[in-house]
């Protein structure tokens, strides 16, 4: 897409590169440049420039640079979303499938480990970038609190539901925290460690008497918190001997 006056060849790009035509392809673009510069020293001209396109072209595909860091959140919303409709009627435990849906809405392939590494660390450390993280995670959280909802049969602002949407956004960005200062660990694993501390043993609304009464429930959790990191910990040590 050429606008009038560009300075291509007759192929359509500036420098003979063929012009980015999509939005994944522009990103692959700026996301090579983030990579080499940092997100920073980037501009939009930038971007524009080595993806053989102008500037205003450029706006038609993001509204702002930061935007191009989430160029795959509706696809990872749209497969947690899918993972979690697929569970339903199973007798996987809610919280199982909970688990194994997020973890693989955010799978990525080995090619793309360090862009996502890379981008996880704009994500938590940009404040450029931050704004736009809340109204991504905003989205997530819905879609687990409609989950949970939906499987307890309760209502989206009861407090399970609402407890546990909640708690999987915190998860996820507790995994991604800890894999940005531990890069050789694998994302996945990371993941599923963080859900498994961050999230109770079951949804069910009946079990809403089982759960911590005002007068244990310090106890009951922090006893359920030791023994999980207690485990992770085992693992880690087991691992390194």
């Amino acid at each position: 897409m050429i606008e009038p006056g560009d300075e291509r060849t007759e192929h359509g790009a500036r420098w003979g590169r063929p012009a980015a035509t999509s939005a994944p392809e522009l990103a692959a673009v700026a996301q090579t440049l983030f990579l080499q510069r940092g997100f920073d020293e980037v501009t939009v001209d930038d971007i524009a420039a080595a993806a053989g396109i102008s500037r205003r072209t450029f706006f038609r595909y993001f509204p702002t640079k930061a935007d191009v860091l989430w160029v795959e959140s509706s696809a990872e919303l749209a497969q947690l979303h899918d993972g979690l409709e697929s569970s339903t009627g199973r007798s996987e435990p809610c919280r199982d499938s909970l688990i194994r849906a997020v973890i693989a809405a955010l799978e990525f392939p080995p090619e793309q480990r360090e862009w996502a590494l890379h981008r996880a660390q704009l994500v938590l450390d940009v404040p450029a970038v931050q704004t736009h993280t809340t109204m991504r995670m905003n989205a997530w959280r819905t879609e687990v609190t409609d989950y949970v909802a939906r499987s307890t049969g309760s209502s989206c602002d009861d407090l399970v539901p609402l407890t546990v949407g909640h708690a999987t956004v915190s998860a996820v960005q507790a995994a991604h925290r800890y894999w940005v200062t531990h890069p050789d660990e694998e994302l996945a694993a990371v993941l599923e460690q963080t859900l498994e501390i961050t999230l109770p043993a079951t949804f069910a609304a009946n079990d809403m008497k089982a759960m911590p009464r005002q007068d244990d429930g310090f106890d009951t959790a922090s006893s359920r918190a030791d023994e999980a990191l207690s485990g992770i910990a085992g693992e880690r040590a087991t691992s390194n001997e």
